[in-house]
């Protein structure tokens, strides 16, 4: 294959992954390593349909003032991902501003934005935003179409309008089943020539191939029972000068305590991180091992500043299975949470292959297929006859 070819499809498969990486995030309401704006709030820095790297806040790090933040705002673009400037920082949490909007959200109706409702940061190298120019003007433009078609089809057959998820189901609907029918062209379509020798086994999978998709199971099912069940919990506390019995509800400068329950469904022990995601917002304890199928209990407290109002705290749990003692799990949680569940997989990885070592070897596994060259028919009809015999 010529390399022109090579680098054509390469391209081509780029922007596929980017377009799909960027449908995807937002059907999700989380970027995906990329993400676009879709207004000009952000010019001359951004420009509508402009494209991004987004690096999850879980890698980021602290946001500092001047990083450009994706946040889950609570009443701008009703209630969507907004992707605006941090100009300031205070007790409630941070400021933020579009770089062209005169004034900032908090101007507005828009509450101070948590560390829980910041989702993503803008990459930027040496203080300026990295942008992939048109890249969401592509993904507006897709989303368009598919849209119309979408509303055209409804129409036609009396449907209901999809929402946006109904779209995106849509769209992966459609994307399998153009797969299913390539697939049945090409098994059914003209034979052609095989001009190249396989050098496959027939009836041998290969050890270290079949181990490698145990492990990718086995390392898929345990990051998705850590991260799953874990995330942000949103607390709403009203300062009042008439506090009543109401636990959230309290007078100017108090504390209001709530009792979290912690579950755990699964079949392993596993260890609870708990971890402020604004300010005025503590658990205690900090930390808990919640055994097979157990639960546990945790005291919130949330304080009310001296002035009256309405305010938003926030509180992040992270879990962890118990394949390590929890003194281990704690400290690498402190150092970041991915080493943490990157410690866990490595021990699972390494105990499944020391039992499939001793269990099965290291050898490639061998399996045969009987009667694969006897008709169907014939093979049916011994099935009968051994049946038969079986019943005499």
């Amino acid at each position: 294959m010529a390399a022109g070819t090579l680098v054509q499809r390469g391209l081509g498969l780029v922007l596929v992954l980017a377009v799909l990486l960027l449908v995807v995030g937002q059907l999700l309401g989380q970027p995906i390593l990329l993400g676009y704006v879709a207004t000009g709030s952000m010019e001359p820095t951004m420009d509508a349909g402009d494209g991004f790297v987004a690096i999850p806040s879980l890698v980021a790090g602290d946001v500092e003032e001047g990083d450009v933040v994706v946040y889950q705002a609570r009443e701008l673009h009703d209630g969507g991902l907004t992707t605006h400037r941090v100009v300031g920082e205070t007790d409630e949490g941070y400021v933020t501003k579009g770089d062209a909007n005169p004034f900032t959200d908090q101007d507005g109706d828009e509450p101070h934005v948590t560390e829980g409702q910041v989702v993503a940061e803008v990459l930027q190298v040496n203080g300026d935003v990295v942008t992939i120019p048109y890249l969401g003007t592509v993904v507006m433009g897709v989303q368009g179409v598919a849209a119309s078609v979408a509303g055209t089809v409804a129409s036609v057959f009396g449907l209901a309008t999809m929402s946006t998820n109904g779209l995106g189901a849509l769209m992966v609907a459609i994307g399998v089943a153009l797969l299913g029918f390539g697939t049945v062209f090409d098994r059914l379509g003209p034979d052609r020539r095989e001009t190249r020798r396989s050098r496959s086994r027939e009836n041998v999978i290969a050890f270290w191939t079949a181990l490698g998709l145990v492990l990718l199971v086995f390392v898929t099912f345990a990051t998705a029972a850590m991260v799953v069940p874990s995330g942000t919990t949103e607390y709403e506390l009203v300062s009042s000068e008439s506090p009543d019995e109401n636990p959230q509800i309290v007078a100017p400068g108090e504390t209001a305590e709530l009792t979290r329950t912690v579950d755990n469904a699964g079949y392993l022990p596993v260890v609870v991180v708990h971890e402020p995601q604004s300010g005025r917002i503590s658990a205690d304890p900090t930390h808990q091992t919640i055994g097979i199928r157990g639960s546990g209990e945790t005291t919130v407290s949330l304080s009310a500043p001296d002035r009256t109002g309405q305010y938003t705290r926030h509180l992040g749990e992270y879990r962890y299975l118990a394949v390590l003692p929890p003194a281990v799990l704690i400290w690498l949680h402190g150092v970041h949470p991915l080493a943490a569940i990157a410690a866990v997989n490595g021990v699972i990885v390494a105990v499944s292959v020391m039992i499939v070592l001793l269990v099965f070897g290291s050898g490639d596994i061998r399996f045969r297929s009987a009667g694969g060259h006897v008709p169907l028919s014939t093979r049916l009809e011994r099935k009968l006859r051994k049946w038969l015999r079986d019943r005499e």
